[in-house]
């Protein structure tokens, strides 16, 4: 079998003395969509911050394409193909949405998302290119999150709470828009405390309580009940 694209093995993440993480194993195969939920301070975001180097850890605790990357400066990572979708999208205001989408190609990697392809998947971005991107509604604005995200080729791409403070329709349609990515060969790790829209969309799950892994499994085999069980604590 081929070595994922992603593994982490007993990571741990703190802040000053404060531990956040306590030994996260999980691995993520090229082409999957993984989804990561739990409660409000479950860890997911510590988790994203220690894969993108924004949290120092051990070097062979996070491996990526069998490279260990763990406390490798962020910028060294993105070149390595992982992007990440910010919570809170921090779009830079003083930019166009055309801007903020050209921003995200600065690694110059090269695949198959261009300008061209970004606003075939979302074409409302084309037809407000011109405008301040934070002028847009909140909907509106996440797809340049994701675009500028795609930009930068990523093998691995990472959405932190992407469906936040968003509509219904509108989350549904951001995240029927995560299997085409997926076609291009992109992986996908998604992070929400809603599991309504990601359990349909993901291969995998892994649920984090207290900053450890409560339930693993494929999506498609999980009960609810036994989600609600790992996701409260509940016995």
């Amino acid at each position: 079998m081929p070595d994922p694209l992603l593994r982490t093995e007993a990571l741990v993440a703190h802040y000053g003395d404060f531990q956040a993480l306590f030994g996260i194993d999980m691995h993520a195969d090229e082409g999957e969509t993984i989804a990561v939920i739990g409660a409000n301070g479950a860890g997911k975001t510590t988790f994203l911050r220690s894969l993108t180097g924004l949290l120092r850890g051990a070097p062979t605790s996070i491996r990526f394409a069998g490279q260990p990357i763990g406390g490798m400066a962020p910028d060294r990572i993105v070149r390595l193909g992982i992007a990440m979708v910010p919570e809170g999208r921090r779009l830079f205001p003083s930019l166009s949405v055309r801007e903020n989408l050209l921003l995200g190609g600065y690694p110059r990697r090269k695949g198959p998302w261009d300008l061209r392809r970004v606003e075939a998947l979302f074409p409302i971005l084309a037809e407000r290119a011109r405008q301040p991107a934070t002028s847009l509604s909140g909907g509106q604005q996440q797809m340049v999150a994701i675009g500028r995200a795609l930009m930068s080729n990523p093998r691995l791409l990472l959405c932190d709470e992407i469906s936040l403070g968003l509509a219904p329709i509108i989350i549904r349609d951001i995240y029927a828009t995560l299997p085409r990515i997926g076609a291009e060969g992109t992986t996908v790790l998604v992070v929400e405390q809603d599991t309504n829209q990601v359990l349909a969309a993901a291969d995998r799950v892994y649920c984090l309580l207290e900053g450890r892994v409560s339930l693993e499994g494929p999506a498609a085999s999980l009960s609810r009940a036994e989600i609600a069980r790992a996701y409260l604590g509940a016995h």
